[in-house]
């Protein structure tokens, strides 16, 4: 067995849909911003945004210099109230990202075998890490609420990071800072062109899942050390611990 177990989130462990182009939430996000000072129309709330979001973004480029960059859409939360000369505290805007993640969300659930494989590393005594593309404070609260938390042994987001997958910075980073040998560690993920080249990039071993929310037409790009086409997470398990991976 490998001694590092390195997980993707979204599409490998959590299934989630998610809408941020629905004309309610934009509605739902205005009125709360319109209530607390920060007058906004729907349509013009989901333009700054953007807007925002997109000049947060070209900041963090120019001054990281890096390809794959994440920024924090916190910090575009608060900027929304303070354009409009409306004072917001971090923990205001952290509410705020909350409520929109919560509003956006049709539903989230753990993949069937998940639980059963992450308490069985424990028990093998493994490291389990999380290597996540996400926003702090959508996934944070949202592995809290699936009792994931305390599965990790350390937890890596790439809005936290200001990088993401599949730069070889985020995946140094996490080895780095655990201390973790790439050649003892295997990564977990849905997605090949980040989990998978990511991993690869660094000399960790990979293994790949297929699943609902996977990217498409990537079938002959796949290059993972194991691969699982049918999207059983309980073929994961049976490979780590049947297989002795």
């Amino acid at each position: 067995m490998y001694k590092n177990y390195v997980f993707d989130l979204y599409g490998t462990l959590i299934d989630i849909r998610t809408d941020e182009d629905s004309a309610m939430l934009w509605d739902k996000m205005a009125q709360i911003y319109s209530s607390l000072g920060a007058r906004y129309t729907a349509d013009e709330l989901k333009y700054e945004f953007r807007r925002l979001e997109d000049k947060q973004k070209k900041k963090l480029r120019g001054r990281s210099k890096k390809k794959y960059i994440e920024p924090n859409l916190t910090l575009t939360f608060k900027e929304l109230f303070l354009q409009k000369d409306v004072k917001c505290s971090d923990k205001q805007a952290r509410i705020m990202a909350i409520t929109f993640r919560t509003i956006s969300r049709d539903f989230f659930k753990v993949y069937d075998g998940v639980y059963e494989f992450l308490e069985d590393l424990k028990k093998a005594k493994r490291k389990v890490y999380l290597l996540s593309n996400a926003q702090s404070d959508f996934t944070r609260p949202e592995i809290e609420m699936l009792g994931l938390t305390k599965y990790f042994d350390g937890i890596f987001i790439s809005s936290e990071q200001g990088v993401c997958k599949p730069s070889r910075d985020f995946f140094e980073k996490l080895l780095k800072t655990y201390k973790l040998d790439p050649k003892k560690s295997v990564m977990i993920g849905n997605d090949p062109a980040s989990d998978i080249a990511g991993a690869n990039a660094v000399g960790m071993d990979s293994l790949y899942i297929h699943t609902e929310i996977s990217p498409q037409d990537y079938e002959d790009k796949i290059r993972a050390t194991y691969s699982i086409m049918d999207g059983n997470f309980n073929m994961v398990r049976a490979l780590i611990f049947d297989g002795n991976k």
